[in-house]
């Protein structure tokens, strides 16, 4: 990699946007060499292995260069992108010139220190950056199920009516296909390079559409048998798949996820207990709730309820709310209650929380109940938004499942699981009669929690539920 010797020319390295994280992955850029830029904009978003996040540059400047392409996994403390910050329309530095390496560029170092002073903490890691190869147009493009497509897309591709034309493989030194960053990313989670795609938009641009028709176009057509060869009976289906795997990088938030389930799956000893419960008050006093003033625009389900109902059975019982100390050997008992709440996104599953969520009225828990749900869906989640919480609530009755034995969120004591909520012959005042119920599941670590004080926790949720009075008499 050419060194940038002039003085005016700054390199912003990738910061630790998180706590100890040491590599993150380039989304999307928002400038390009050339641009101006002024202290504060957003340059960049980026994939941690907690969440996406913005970057903003710290000084102004214009662009001299973009180290690495979208898709790159680059160290924290390399040089992500050159900015001239003497006022100068400096002009990009030839392709030949960028890096094709992970040595990072030099900066000076702060005055007094032998740390690297970057945006959000210090770049520490100075081990090579993994750059991604590039399929050759000679790889048979990898054929992703509809239902992963769908996934990514949001829709189910469509066939297309006919194949079309393969697209010669760019030159060495030609300019980048045009695409948009949502584009650019389903080729990549699909394998398809685009300099191999024919551009349909206009001006030349690469559409989706397009790059489903290369991955259409790169599966080999299968050909029809010989009328004779086997009874119609064992030949196989032509809805048949002709490819049989799909490989998925397990990388950022899944990543992350998968290492801390394990990890505590196999450190603290769970246990699971069940309680089937009638909560047809609590869906009526839903209803009521929605309609009463004081919660006008707020989100008013029944989470927010069973959120509040986990919360007095916490105050009832504060015991459970704590963490296991394996370094000290002790119990630390938490005074607070940060509750986090299970949230399934497209990059995978988070467990943000909300903090000091014992101190908050219904209404105020409902309005952070809503927060959460919107940044998470938005794929805006902090990493800090995601540290702290103490025990969490996971609703699986969102997708008809009737429980589960969840997993302790790492570092917490308790996760309740609420299953779905639906009709069902109960007996009631003595009659049979269709009442809502649904099905809780405790999972606690039995280290600290024992079968007597999680099953006082569970039993509390299930009154509440079934009594919503209760939330008054016993807050």
């Amino acid at each position: 990699m050419t060194t940038m010797t002039e003085a005016s020319v700054r390199e912003f390295k990738m910061p630790d946007v998180g706590e100890g994280l040491t590599e993150a992955e380039i989304l999307k850029w928002y400038v390009q060499p050339g641009d101006t830029v002024t202290d504060g904009q957003v340059v960049c978003e980026v994939e941690t292995a907690k969440a996406a996040v913005e970057l903003p540059i710290p000084y102004d400047g214009v662009v001299r260069d973009l180290h690495f392409p979208e898709g790159t996994t680059v160290d924290v403390g390399t040089a992500i992108i050159a900015v001239d910050v003497g006022g100068g329309s400096a002009a990009p530095a030839p392709a030949a010139e960028r890096p094709t390496s992970a040595e990072p560029a030099e900066e000076p170092k702060a005055a007094g220190s032998g740390r690297q002073p970057v945006l959000v903490g210090y770049g520490v890691a100075t081990s090579s950056t993994r750059r991604r190869p590039r399929k050759g147009p000679e790889v048979p493009v990898r054929q992703a199920s509809p239902a992963i497509q769908t996934e990514l897309n949001g829709h189910a591709p469509a066939a297309p009516a006919a194949t079309p034309p393969a697209a010669p493989a760019a030159p060495a030194g030609t300019e980048r296909p045009l695409a948009k960053p949502p584009v650019r990313k389903l080729a990549k989670d699909l394998g398809v390079d685009l300099t191999t795609v024919v551009p349909t938009g206009p001006d030349g641009i690469i559409t989706r559409e397009d790059v489903h028709a290369a991955v259409a176009a790169a599966v080999p057509a299968v050909p029809e048998p010989p009328a004779a060869t086997a009874p119609a009976a064992i030949q196989a289906p032509a809805s048949y798949d002709t490819t049989r795997e799909t490989r998925i990088p397990v990388k950022g938030v899944r990543k992350a996820t998968a290492a801390a389930m394990v990890g505590s799956a196999f450190t603290a000893p769970h246990v699971t207990e069940f309680v089937t419960v009638d909560v047809t008050r609590t869906m009526k006093l839903v209803e009521e709730l929605k309609a009463d003033k004081e919660f006008t625009g707020l989100r008013v389900n029944p989470l927010l309820l069973i959120a509040k109902a986990l919360l007095v059975a916490i105050r009832r019982n504060p015991d459970v709310n704590a963490s296991w100390d394996e370094a000290a050997q002790e119990i630390v008992v938490k005074h607070y209650v940060n509750l986090g709440i299970a949230a399934a996104t497209p990059r995978g599953l988070i467990v943000p929380n909300i903090k000091d969520a014992h101190a908050k009225t219904l209404p105020q828990l409902a309005e952070s109940l809503g927060e959460l749900v919107a940044t998470a869906r938005d794929g805006k989640t902090s990493p800090a938004a995601m540290q702290g919480g103490t025990v969490t609530i996971t609703n699986v009755g969102v997708f008809g499942v009737d429980t589960g034995t969840p997993i302790l969120n790492p570092g917490e004591s308790a996760i309740l699981a609420v299953g779905a909520i639906k009709p069902q012959p109960w007996v009631h005042k003595g009659k049979v009669k269709p009442r809502q119920v649904t099905t809780l599941a405790l999972s606690f670590d039995h280290r600290l929690v024992d079968g007597e004080l999680g099953s006082k926790v569970l039993a509390d949720v299930a009154a509440i539920l079934e009594q919503p009075k209760r939330l008054i008499t016993w807050a």
